[in-house]
């Protein structure tokens, strides 16, 4: 059987699949990444334990399913995480410094009282925040043992280049969207952008096609030498595509460490409202744009969670959760700021209105309700922006196989969510644009046909406006500014 090899890198752990010309998946591997705190707000990673990670999913893939050729490889990864590398040794000359790193608030907060921020947004459809690489890369630079040839990258990147050997340095445009350097419109490194980041972007990869020749894999134990490398996107987009979402207005919501919510859209359409404008993937040198929006803490909230309350698990956590009623006390899982739509690198994780009648089963259903009260604050800012209907919604990630969350989310932003049965959205999306390549799939009419197994979580009443009342206290306590939650 032949099978195109998908790499999923995540934060946390790095997958791989082998996907069937019939889009089916017949092979899993995965091995965890790690991950440290060097520092408060400080998060970052090992490149090279990353690439290596990456190696031991394949291994334990292939192992799976010991009768599959391997046809192509695909890359799926993490998004706004950055490293820096050796030109010709192709050595790591620093850490991965993660999508979730606030390292570089100030320098944002900088460029923000410069004048920068109204600027930075036209061009990249990105706030200025230390989520977003441009003022990471400045922080990698400042860090550069002289006399080095250095490179720049995101996740995908440095992947190309260990899986090549060193022989390419190439991004896809999905990554590049976001790593506000790229001008969105002119589909380019932008030299204004550089200057203000005061980042060369002579050092940048040459930036392709999500589905297009990312070169040939050398010494990838366990692939013959050769494999072409023929899709990279980041995993956000990557599940956008897995889902067929090409509609406008047809959207995903990933749940993992962090939740990204994205709908397709009709053309470029400038960001407000706390939602960013991105590119979701591009073809034929034409790029598809979407709205989204990065919520930073999602699921990560749940085992900490369940620490605190001493279960066993995340499943004792939302079993605990299920037998409370909506309503309690709130919780803002700020621990390194709010992303999307609020913006505040200040906020701070709480809990607020305990009091003494506070039971350890709401404590629980009020962070678990966290995720679906992001997500609905995310859905109506795009909702209030974009004018058009909501389309049909997909979820995607571990977090979605739980029904009762899920119920919560359909229920808070009302309207049906579709769930999934294979978690493997962000690998599946990266497969299809690499069998684009290959012509094992003719367009994305026949990609939208492949069979999905599905359930549809139709919302169900609640008393939305007290909840949502509850929520924004929280928040306005989080922020210590007054916030109402973003309702139509």
């Amino acid at each position: 059987m032949r099978a195109i090899l998908a790499i999923d890198q995540g934060t946390t752990n790095s997958k791989a699949v082998l996907v069937s010309e019939k889009g089916e998946i017949v092979g899993r591997g995965s091995a965890p990444v790690g991950i440290t705190y060097p520092k408060p707000g400080w998060v970052e990673q090992d490149p090279r334990r990353l690439y290596a990670s990456v190696c031991e999913a394949i291994d334990a893939c292939l192992k799976a399913a010991p009768d599959v050729a391997v046809e192509a490889v695909a890359i799926s990864n993490q998004r706004e995480s950055v490293t820096a590398w050796d030109a010709e040794t192709g050595e790591a000359l620093g850490p991965l410094v993660s999508w979730q790193c606030r390292r570089t608030a100030q320098d944002c907060e900088r460029l923000i009282v410069e004048g920068h921020l109204d600027r930075v947004q036209a061009l990249t459809g990105l706030p200025l925040d230390p989520m977003f690489p441009g003022s990471k890369f400045r922080w990698l630079l400042d860090r550069m043992p002289a006399g080095r040839s250095v490179r720049l990258g995101t996740v995908d990147s440095w992947l190309v280049h260990c899986l090549t050997g060193g022989r390419r340095h190439v991004c896809d445009a999905s990554n590049a969207a976001r790593s506000q350097l790229f001008d969105l419109q002119e589909q380019r490194w932008s030299k204004e952008l550089g200057e203000i980041f005061g980042v060369d972007i002579a050092l940048l990869p040459e930036v392709l096609d999500s589905s297009a020749d990312f070169g040939r894999t050398q010494g990838l134990p366990g692939v013959p030498d050769g494999t072409p490398i023929m899709a990279a996107i980041g995993d956000s987009h990557a599940a956008l595509f897995g889902h067929g979402a090409f509609k406008p207005g047809d959207g995903k919501v990933t749940f993992g460490t962090g939740s990204s919510i994205m709908t397709t859209l009709p053309r470029f359409i400038p960001p407000r409202n706390g939602v960013t404008t991105t590119v979701a993937w591009r073809l034929h040198g034409k790029p598809t744009f979407a709205f989204e929006g990065n919520i930073l803490v999602c699921a990560a909230s749940l085992p900490w969670m369940a620490g605190i309350l001493g279960l066993s698990d995340v499943a004792a956590l939302v079993e605990l959760a299920a037998s409370a009623e909506p309503g309690g006390p709130g919780f803002v899982p700020a621990f390194v700021g709010l992303g999307a739509p609020y913006w505040n690198s200040d906020a701070r994780a709480l809990f607020s209105q305990i009091n003494f009648n506070t039971t350890r089963a709401q404590m629980a259903r009020s962070v678990t309700d966290s995720i679906a009260f992001q997500v609905h604050d995310v859905i109506a800012a795009m909702r209030a922006q974009s004018g058009g209907e909501l389309g049909a919604l997909y979820v995607d990630g571990g977090p979605s196989q739980n029904r009762f969350l899920m119920q919560c989310v359909s229920n808070l932003i009302e309207h049906p969510v579709i769930q999934c049965e294979a978690p493997e959205a962000s690998a599946l999306g990266a497969a299809y644009l690499a069998g684009l390549s290959l012509g094992l799939w003719s367009d994305l009419h026949v990609i939208a046909e492949l069979p999905r197994s599905s359930h549809i979580i139709d919302p169900e009443p609640v008393d939305r406006a007290v909840l949502l009342n509850t929520w924004s206290d929280a928040l306005a306590r989080s922020t210590s500014r007054e916030t109402t939650a973003n309702d139509e």
